[in-house]
């Protein structure tokens, strides 16, 4: 089940209704005060994460009315229960499933509501049948109803006697809608508190995600409880696997302080007989294990944890954070993870930065996660994806904006951030992805390490390779800054994307300043991969054609590949490569004919 968006009114700076879209990775930057935490603590809250609590006074001020309204909408449901959703109408017009908690403040004690969302038969224009159960008005459903009131119903609709007594209350439903020509279906949203409709929110609630927050705020000793509890479990595991052995210890101990319990008594006996004849030795409950042990974490030379540097703390406090996240989802399998971390770059090196982010984002591509983040930090902003960032901000009036996915959003963002462009380029390199940038950047490290001619895309300052399709922030600033200055563009495009870049070409082909246009000859990148170094990432065996969709036929025999098969294949499979396995894939050299023609361009 993943969290495809959230909808938030009247918590604090959201006084009016928005709706923030979720992917898998999700960064929110702006100033100080403008929403960001926010958005992960309604999170928090909506998910009982035990970090976040609603404070009484977490309302919107300018609100009349103390309410909050959260909203989740989740898409990737299990099959068994998006059948039973679907057979319930209980999904949205867009198939999604959508559950609002609504929290009333007005009491000292917090009262919650929960509802479904949904597309449902409504049939408030029957007026007889109203009058009959004036509680259809109230909940627009029949999810709420007995049944007994199911019965009820169908027998005024003159339903058989016979459907009546053998049905179940859903097959009563589906008759009573059935019942009906033309059903209205209608946006509505259902109580979850009795019958069918609250056993469905209890099936509904074992599979909601777990929601794990690492608050930037707090402090990070390793008495903390994120410490602390990781280890506990970690003493508990390993009392439990010792379980026979420290059982055999106990006996020993009741055996011996029997014997001199019973001695003790022996000479008592011959100062005072009676007193002794009252004493009976026995013990009150075994020893509890857990509270005999604790863990002081000490690092490199036995140095303590708390003595070491804040960034180092908060590095250790959050692979915890994650360990324990990772044991609460082993514990209940079926449910996704989604972890909320802010300011992850707090007290890191910008080295440590790079390497935290990569482990984040490798996370979020896999099966069953969902990262969401909040930044300050320019350099962690460059290496974000533009399709994952949210701009927060406020408006003249004072309401929460939140914006993405166009143009002046990323100016907006660097901006904020103050993020500046490399002005050491001479060269603009545009392939078609992502992964075609790490891809031609790995070949020419290869080819460079055998001809130092060739420049090594990887750490060559001078020369920028930006992916058309999709980019991170810093990429976007390179190429706008680029474009005002006319620096020659190189663009490699893929052999099948002919068609598809034509008036790319022609405006390239246009220029007079050295750019030039280059199609592969084989259908992408990934077909100037050897054989071997697929096995070796991958341990599965395919022919390359020059025309083969390697990609998907990879996704079809490694059932062990991530969603991103693609980005896989760049981060496993193109380190594999040697200048002999390229020769061998490209024996026309022409990985080494773009990049010798790029170096004389410098």
């Amino acid at each position: 089940m993943r969290l495809k968006s959230v909808t938030i009114k009247g918590f604090r700076p959201f006084k009016e209704k928005i709706t923030i879209s979720i992917d898998d990775l999700t960064v929110f930057i702006g100033k100080n005060d403008a929403g960001k935490s926010s958005i992960i603590d309604a999170l928090g809250i909506f998910f009982d994460c035990d970090i976040i609590k609603l404070d009484p006074n977490d309302y919107n001020i300018y609100l009349n009315e103390k309410v909050i309204d959260i909203s989740c909408e989740f898409d990737n449901l299990p099959r068994e229960i998006n059948e039973l959703l679907v057979r319930e109408h209980l999904l949205t017009k867009n198939k999604t499933l959508s559950i609002k908690k609504s929290y009333n403040l007005t009491s000292s004690k917090i009262k919650t509501e929960i509802f479904i969302c949904a597309c449902y038969p409504v049939i408030d224009q029957y007026n007889d049948l109203l009058n009959y159960y004036p509680v259809i008005d109230q909940y627009n459903d029949l999810l709420n109803l007995s049944l007994t009131q199911l019965k009820d119903i169908a027998k005024k609709l003159k339903i058989s006697q016979e459907e009546i007594v053998s049905s179940s209350a859903y097959q009563l439903r589906q008759a009573i809608w059935s019942s009906f020509p033309n059903l209205q279906m209608k946006e509505v949203e259902i109580p979850v508190n009795r019958e069918d409709a609250k056993q469905i929110w209890e099936q509904l609630s074992r599979l909601l995600p777990v929601y794990a927050i690492f608050k930037s705020d707090r402090p990070s000793q390793d008495t903390d409880d994120e410490i602390q509890d990781p280890m506990k479990l970690a003493i508990s595991a390993a009392i439990a696997e010792a379980k026979s052995e420290l059982d055999r210890l106990i006996e020993i101990v009741k055996k011996k302080a029997e014997e001199i319990a019973i001695n003790t008594q022996e000479q008592l006996k011959q100062i005072n007989p009676q007193l002794a004849s009252q004493l009976q030795p026995s013990f009150k409950s075994d020893p509890k294990w857990s509270s005999i042990f604790s863990i002081a974490l000490n690092t490199d030379d036995g140095i303590p944890l708390n003595k070491r540097g804040s960034g180092v703390r908060r590095m250790v406090l959050l692979s915890f954070f994650r360990a324990e996240a990772e044991r609460r989802k082993k514990e209940e399998s079926q449910r996704n993870l989604i972890y909320a971390i802010e300011e992850p770059e707090t007290s890191q090196h910008p080295a440590h930065q790079k390497l935290l982010l990569n482990a984040l984002q490798k996370l979020s591509e896999e099966d069953g996660y969902q990262v969401l983040l909040t930044t300050h930090s320019p350099g962690f902003a460059n290496m974000l994806p533009l399709k994952s960032l949210r701009y927060v901000s406020r408006s003249e009036h004072g309401d929460t904006l939140i914006e993405f996915g166009e143009e002046q959003v990323y100016q907006k963002i660097v901006d904020s951030l103050g993020v500046i462009p490399d002005t050491r380029v001479k060269v603009l390199v545009c392939v078609e992805g992502p992964t075609d940038v790490d891809n031609l950047k790995i070949l020419s490290n290869i080819l460079h390490k055998d001809d130092q001619e060739i420049p090594d895309l990887m750490n060559d300052p001078r020369i920028a390779v930006i992916p058309l399709g999709g980019s991170t922030l810093q990429y976007w600033v390179n190429e706008n800054y680029l474009k005002e200055l006319g620096i020659p563009e190189v663009h490699i495009y893929d052999g099948d994307s002919r068609n598809k870049y034509q008036k790319q070409v022609e405006k390239i082909n246009q220029r007079q300043d050295g750019s030039w246009v280059i199609f592969m000859s084989k259908r992408e990148i990934e077909n100037y991969l050897h054989e071997d170094a697929i096995y070796q990432a991958f341990h599965v065996k395919i022919n390359v054609g020059d025309n083969d969709d390697i990609p998907n036929i990879l996704r079809q025999k490694c059932t062990s590949c991530s969603k991103n098969i693609k980005k896989e294949i760049s981060q496993k499979a193109f380190p594999k490569m040697t200048v002999e396995m390229l020769r061998q894939r490209d024996p026309n050299d022409e990985v080494r004919g773009w990049l010798k023609r790029l170096s004389g361009m410098l």
